[in-house]
């Protein structure tokens, strides 16, 4: 999941609880919801305490809309935003915002694109304006499109190409999947970069870049009727879809048997992996994975670090995740193996971990403490407008009910150790499992499973 103020004393007496009450959970998001007759959604949230508004639009397009050929199409097309529009220059969007004293950036993800400002409260309209122009008079250029496509190539370079083991979730993704676009990732490939023309940009743009498409939530200091009239006075005039967003996206099919897979890298060390599919963003049983997830391999306290690198002193490194987004996606365990020691020996150490969750419940203590930290992420999640905006937004374009930015909290509160062992039961199968063994380039093989 990619998710979520409150005084010292009052994050303190949430930290020293076993599990928070209600007289701790962290007060409501007021806010409203309306939507356009173009289809647009929009959220508003005041907050008085500053002068200050955070607007942020979500285009729920990410890189599981993309058309195999054209991956890493959404982030380019992020870039593209800023390349001017009817009455706006090429990066003049980001100088204006940042010339009244605001700040401004956009980011992609597998589900959604995201555009935010932050500026002061009398600079709304501004704001406003600014996002309502280019959805809606976006002006797509041969010459944005060269300089773009060249900025996102040296961003994968730095990124992932340049960087030891920067190619592993690329693998980790690329043999899970065989149809779903989860398969590829969001950067996109340098062949794909290239073959990008502008008619696919243009195309790219009238299907997703709608009213329908989009929610904007607004936080801070306005009055909501003011800001709903601003609202309307610049996104209403925005033409409504033609037709309906596509969503025909391949979906995934189960596993049906685990699969072992070994493959080389030009890295320095082996790799070993153990992946299990798990449900999506907003599944009951994604909510004690989250718990499973944080147990296992949040931090160097977690299970996985403690075993794997303190104590046995098997990986270098070892980490993992329950990657929980808006389709069923994986959760993973990750060692890069101590020179000197087994893939056989990381393995087995790995899969000795998923297992010890399914046989033995958590102890008091640890479920106690992955709730505090559940209790203080969330709350310290949601101190600025920013993060409020985010919760707001997450909830009501993934959940597609707005009503989870509070009610999730009570939901991770009250899980309990049977409900860990249960998900950890359904998910970390053998059936259900994948594992990856990579090689270093020309190193032997005789010690991996």
């Amino acid at each position: 999941m990619r998710t979520r103020g409150w005084t010292c004393v009052a994050i303190a007496a949430v930290i020293g609880v076993g599990v928070a009450t209600a007289a701790t959970r962290p007060p409501k998001l007021q806010y409203e919801i309306a939507t356009l007759p173009n289809g647009l959604t929009v959220v508003l949230s005041e907050d008085r305490s500053t002068p200050i508004v955070h607007v942020e639009l979500w285009y729920h397009v990410g890189s599981k809309n993309e058309r195999p050929g054209l991956t890493g199409f959404a982030h380019l097309f992020e870039h593209l935003m800023f390349s001017g529009s009817q009455n706006v220059q090429a990066e003049q969007h980001t100088s204006m915002v940042a010339s009244v004293g605001g700040r401004s950036n956009a980011y992609t993800t597998e589900d959604t694109t995201v555009y935010w400002e932050t500026v002061p409260a009398h600079y709304l309209p501004m704001a406003l304006w600014l996002e309502a122009d280019r959805m809606a008079s976006l002006e797509i250029k041969p010459e944005a499109l060269a300089t773009e496509r060249e900025v996102v190539k040296e961003e994968r370079r730095m990124r992932i190409d340049n960087q030891p083991f920067g190619r592993l979730s690329e693998i980790i993704y690329d043999q899970s999947y065989t149809v779903h676009p989860y398969k590829h990732p969001t950067i996109g490939s340098m062949a794909d970069l290239e073959a990008a023309s502008v008619d696919d940009v243009r195309s790219f743009y009238d299907t997703y870049y709608v009213p329908s498409n989009a929610t904007l939530v607004l936080v801070g200091d306005f009055d909501s009727a003011e800001a709903m009239a601003l609202v309307t006075r610049y996104f209403g005039r925005v033409p409504a879809a033609a037709q309906p967003v596509p969503r025909d996206i391949p979906q995934e099919p189960p596993w049906e048997s685990g699969r072992r897979v070994m493959l080389e890298e030009s890295w320095p060390l082996p790799a070993v992996i153990v992946v299990h599919k798990i449900p999506f963003d907003g599944h009951p049983d994604s909510y004690p994975l989250h718990f499973a997830s944080k147990i296992l391999s949040d931090g160097q306290s977690s299970r996985i670090y403690r075993r794997l690198v303190y104590e046995e002193q098997l990986a270098l490194a070892a980490f993992g995740q329950g990657d929980i987004v808006e389709d069923p996606s994986l959760f993973f365990a990750v060692a890069l193996v101590q020179p000197g020691r087994s893939p056989a020996e990381a393995e087995r150490a790995l899969r000795d971990e998923l297992e010890r969750l399914k046989t033995e419940f958590v102890s008091p203590r640890e479920l106690e403490r992955v709730k505090n930290q559940f209790a203080r992420d969330y709350i310290l999640g949601r101190t600025s407008n920013q993060q409020k905006a985010t919760h707001l937004a997450h909830a009501a374009v993934i959940h597609d009910d707005i009503t989870t930015a509070d009610g999730e909290f009570d939901i991770f509160m009250e899980i309990t150790a049977e409900d860990v062992q249960r998900v950890a039961q359904t998910y970390f199968t053998d059936d259900n499992s994948l594992i990856l063994t990579i090689m270093p380039s020309g190193a032997s093989a005789g010690d991996a499973p």
